[in-house]
């Protein structure tokens, strides 16, 4: 799948595909740079599960700039899947990563991403998406809330395990 999209903002376009596993050693470089960790075991798991099996329900899809010197640099991600009846939930879009290089965001990368992974999962015919983000991350609330996601009917429980 590859979609492209035309921002004045943006010089270049935008490529939008399904990660392979050559994107992997990108994939983890730009989740160390966001999230202060390398963590290539997890990353090369979610490609296992989320990469290369069950494709009509499992997506990880990876932006990069489309016909420039720099078109093979990852510029973001975003992985998710189809869920269904958790707790009698009807089926639904589950997101539950997303990342933009830090060096370019303000353009409209996550909103691609997640317009893209949107129709994956209206192609599927999930007509409902659900996330998580933790209340003390403005960057994560406030995106998810641009693109017109609201609390939805589910609390998250949880508790401490003692030894």
């Amino acid at each position: 799948m590859n979609v492209n999209v035309t921002d004045p903002s943006l010089a270049p376009t935008l490529r939008i595909r399904r990660a392979t596993a050559e994107d992997l050693d990108q994939v983890v470089d730009l989740d160390a740079r966001v999230t202060g960790q390398a963590k290539p075991e997890y990353w090369h798991d979610i490609y296992e599960r989320y990469g290369s099996r069950r494709l009509d329900e499992r997506f990880f899809l990876i932006a990069e700039h489309a016909d420039t010197p720099d078109s093979s640099r990852i510029l973001g991600l975003i992985a998710g899947e189809v869920r269904v009846w958790e707790f009698g939930s009807e089926p639904c879009g589950w997101i539950f990563a997303v990342s933009v290089d830090p060096d370019h965001r303000q353009q409209h990368i996550g909103e691609r991403l997640f317009q893209a992974m949107c129709n994956e999962f209206r192609q599927v015919g999930i007509t409902k998406v659900r996330t998580m983000v933790p209340r003390q991350n403005p960057l994560h609330m406030s995106f998810f809330r641009g693109e017109g996601m609201t609390a939805g009917p589910y609390i998250q429980l949880e508790m401490t395990l003692e030894d």
